[in-house]
């Protein structure tokens, strides 16, 4: 049996819960890195990171540092006598500190990798209507989430399933596959597989273009962007209403098939029902979210806001 000394490097609460489960697991953690403090929020207030909220409360020394390639971060990092690095929701290692442990770093990536490398796999697999994803634990080498299998654990997604409840689930199997994957290197008895090099589905990062409804595109395809973007970073659209405009977004929908009439973008409002013409259909709003306002129920907001006749969303 190895005698294991872990350094974790991670930033949100994605990462938190894997910290969590190797305290549990009563595995050595001898340090903690995660990013500097940062100003966020309309305050702007300096913010810790929820891995180093954690590492505080249970005692574990913590380095900030803001160059890996720093010459006293990797000092203080090998001073931590650490055989054994994990990654989990970080950022890109140089080669310098990958390569410092005896026992390798590896990384948690919440998809069944080859599919879904890059920064967001848990948007990316809804938007794309897939029916499974996973985590998987991986060594970590030159390029980005290219390294040697170790374990995988597929997870059903269901229909309707957001991409906030679709992170929680990873987050919570994705701890449990790094309690293994330790396990595995303290009895020796890790066997990797290489990942396939063919075309794979990509998991690039979000930006806001990326985040924008199209209401050309099908019925389907815009419920799966809807939930996909739900809660964060939420995917959104400009309201026309009368001589107005505005920036909405949508963070829970329905999908209705149904034949009509109505120009693709129209909204057509009830008492009880916000809805917008689609190919085929209409996406029925549940959640929705004015630019400067709060977050609310649809239903809420048709009490208080008024939608002119020709009101449309593009």
């Amino acid at each position: 049996m190895k005698d294991v000394r872990i350094v974790f490097m991670g930033t949100p609460d994605f990462a938190v819960e894997t910290l969590n489960q190797l305290l549990i697991a009563n595995l050595n953690v001898v340090g903690v890195i995660t990013a500097p403090d940062r100003p966020a929020g309309r305050g702007r207030k300096i913010q810790q990171s929820a891995v180093k909220r954690f590492a505080l409360e249970k005692d574990i020394p913590l380095l900030q540092p803001t160059n890996l390639k720093d010459g006293e971060f990797l000092n203080n990092l090998a001073s931590f006598k650490a055989n054994l690095q994990i990654v989990v929701a970080f950022r890109m290692l140089p080669k310098v500190v990958w390569k410092m442990p005896d026992f390798g770093t590896f990384n948690l990536h919440a998809s069944l990798l080859p599919e879904y490398r890059g920064a967001a796999p848990i948007n990316w697999a809804l938007i794309n209507g897939e029916k499974k994803t996973g985590v998987t634990t991986f060594f970590i080498d030159e390029k980005i989430d290219t390294g040697e299998i170790i374990l995988q654990k597929t997870v059903k997604i269901s229909k309707h399933e957001t991409a906030g409840e679709l992170h929680d689930k990873l987050m919570s199997e994705g701890a449990k596959l790094v309690v293994q994957t330790v396990h595995l290197i303290e009895k020796d008895q890790v066997k990797t597989s290489k990942q396939p090099k063919k075309k794979e589905k990509e998991a690039p990062k979000l930006f806001k273009d990326t985040c924008r409804i199209n209401w050309n595109h099908s019925r389907k395809k815009i419920f799966n962007k809807i939930r996909g973007l739900s809660p964060y970073p939420g995917a959104w659209t400009v309201l026309v209403n009368g001589d107005s405009q505005t920036e909405l977004k949508i963070y829970k929908a329905f999908k209705q098939k149904e034949s009509h009439r109505f120009e693709l973008g129209s909204i057509i409002v009830s008492k009880k029902e916000l809805k917008v013409a689609v190919k085929k259909g209409f996406i029925i709003i549940d959640e929705i979210k004015l630019s400067g306002k709060r977050k609310m129920q649809a239903q809420d907001l048709l009490n208080g806001f008024t939608f002119q006749e020709n009101a449309k969303v593009l």
